[in-house]
């Protein structure tokens, strides 16, 4: 077990860090998109490519911050019978969701991405839209960089299940107090 808890805890670790890295690039597409609609309300003026950096700022900080978000329980998950259950309840809807949900998924979608990423890498691809950005190539790389963190964080999630169905109560769900409106 000593092997798993290292585990998660680096897993963890990494898409914590990665996530709070990642989520300072809110502050350039709130600036960006602020400038495009500004420009173009105010101005009546635009570019194809600032447009697109807002979208690609927004993609980019949805991807890499995932595994972070799963980290944290800020999925979207029915909570109605999850949420009042037991620990062992809850560690055992996590591994299952992660052993025949999340981890499936990621690998199918690693699968049946990475030919358009390498064809998008072979061609150097650029934005489709006359006045786009280059480097379209770049932008689909962060699928895999995606698939990457969130397979990591589901193995942790699973490692972390294991841990807590064998008695290690440092590694249980934290139950956090949501003020109600």
């Amino acid at each position: 077990m000593g092997f798993l808890s290292r585990f998660v805890r680096l897993a963890d670790g990494l898409n914590d860090w990665i996530g709070r890295g990642v989520a300072w690039l809110v502050i350039p597409m709130v600036v960006v998109t602020f400038l495009v609609a500004t420009l173009r309300y105010g101005f009546a003026v635009g570019w194809v490519s600032m447009q697109e950096s807002y979208m690609w700022l927004y993609g980019i900080i949805f991807m890499i911050g995932a595994g972070y978000t799963l980290l944290h329980e800020g999925h979207v998950r029915v909570d109605v019978f999850y949420r009042p259950a037991s620990q062992p309840y809850k560690a055992w809807v996590d591994l299952f969701g992660s052993v025949f949900l999340l981890l499936p998924v990621i690998t199918m979608v690693v699968i049946y991405s990475y030919p358009y990423v390498m064809t998008s890498w072979l061609r150097l691809e650029g934005s489709h839209e006359t006045g786009g950005l280059p480097g379209l190539f770049l932008y689909k790389t962060v699928i895999l960089i995606f698939c990457t963190l969130m397979f990591i964080q589901g193995m942790s999630l699973a490692a972390r299940s294991i841990l807590v169905l064998a008695g290690h109560r440092e590694f249980e769900i934290k139950e956090e107090k949501h003020e109600g409106v």
